[in-house]
């Protein structure tokens, strides 16, 4: 297993082993809670990692430029979803559907869909992504689609990943610079409007600035979370023996994991868990550089990209250096849509690295920033 390809195949089981274990020891007193059966928030993780794990399998081994050919079709089913979560009838709370005795939620899907169109339109456009019109006006308005429902849900964090990604596979695939940077211009304005337009929004900001002001109310998460990670010292508590999770930390199963990770851990195993991540996106961008053509390169940019940025953010609102935004860590917090999603993207990431196994190293894609 010594290819890139199998490489990222280890260091995901490792991933996903890991994101067992520690959703096990996260959550089991809200198991017992809730169900009275410690074991039964793990057992839908496991069933979302084995939906998950079949997606991986088919983005793996099927020839990934199938995927350009039905792309908008599979944007398209995405809205749809994503709008019947606005119907109450349909939807299991504000960002859910019911699929079964399972929710799911869409703008998870949502990630894989937004990647392969992007990709896909990017490689179609070709030189007329030189045009604003051609090369970002088309985006914007699937944004700006996808943004209204997100933000009726609300899930500005899911927002700011999808517009983030896309802005990077645009600048990766060949447009401008300084169309992007008109664009963010003119973002950061409408940015503030929606900022202001929810009170819940303005004062998790008002949290961030002045976290002593709030701790008891907007800010306690990010308190608990601080002394959670705080509390972990160089070796942590030991597995099993955090204290946030008994009803300390809200969230402490999937968006605050890693403070979980952090105090049961310490320092030693954090960084274990950061260097997995780490390795996996930079092996990802290695994939991109080595793919066979355009499309695959964009392919593995996007889904390395969005992997690795979503950790960023997740990290970042762990220890406090940003408002809390209610995204899951990949691999690892609770949330069967969020791993089924996150093993489909390295399930991309393997398919671009196979296809691409014999290709030059070091060899650039045209067309492609790299």
């Amino acid at each position: 297993m010594g290819s890139l390809e199998g490489r990222i195949a280890v260091v995901l089981a490792f991933l996903l082993l890991a994101g067992f274990l520690f959703v096990y020891s996260a959550s089991f007193p809200l198991s017992l809670r809730l169900t009275g059966n410690p074991w039964s928030l793990l057992k839908r993780q496991i069933i979302g990692g084995v939906v998950g794990l079949v997606g991986l399998i088919v983005l793996w081994r099927v020839d990934y430029h199938v995927w350009s050919k039905i792309d908008d079709l599979l944007l398209g089913a995405v809205f749809v979803l994503l709008v019947l979560t606005l119907v109450p009838p349909l939807s299991e709370g504000s960002r859910w559907l019911r699929l079964g005795p399972f929710p799911f939620q869409p703008s998870e899907i949502g990630k894989v869909a937004l990647i392969l169109y992007v990709a896909g339109s990017l490689v179609r456009r070709g030189d007329r992504l030189l045009s604003y019109r051609d090369g970002v006006l088309p985006y914007l308005l699937v944004l700006g689609l996808f943004g209204v429902v997100l933000l009726l849900q609300p899930d500005t964090g899911m927002l700011i990943l999808y517009a983030v990604t896309v802005a990077f596979l645009l600048w990766v695939g060949g447009t401008p610079l300084r169309h992007l940077l008109i664009t963010l211009g003119g973002g950061i304005p409408v940015g503030g409007i929606v900022l202001f337009l929810a009170r819940y929004r303005l004062e998790r900001f008002a949290a961030f600035l002045n976290p002593d002001a709030y701790r008891d109310t907007y800010g306690y998460q990010t308190f608990q979370s601080l002394i959670a990670v705080g509390s972990g010292g160089v070796l942590g508590r030991g597995i099993g023996a955090s204290r946030a999770k008994l009803f300390y930390l809200p969230a402490a199963h999937n968006d605050f994991l890693f403070s979980i990770v952090a105090e049961e851990t310490g320092l030693v195993g954090s960084l274990c868990v950061i260097a997995l991540l780490a390795l996996l996106v930079g092996w990802g961008f290695q994939v991109a550089r080595r793919a066979p053509d355009r499309l695959g390169a964009l392919y593995a940019w996007g889904a390395s990209f969005l992997l690795g940025f979503q950790t960023l953010l997740n990290l970042a609102v762990a220890v406090g250096v940003m408002p809390v935004k209610g995204l899951t860590l990949p691999f690892l917090s609770y949330g069967g849509s969020s791993l089924m999603v996150s093993l489909m993207l390295g399930g991309l990431l393997l398919g671009v690295a196979r296809a691409g196994r014999h290709a030059t190293v070091g060899v650039l894609v045209p067309g492609v920033r790299g």
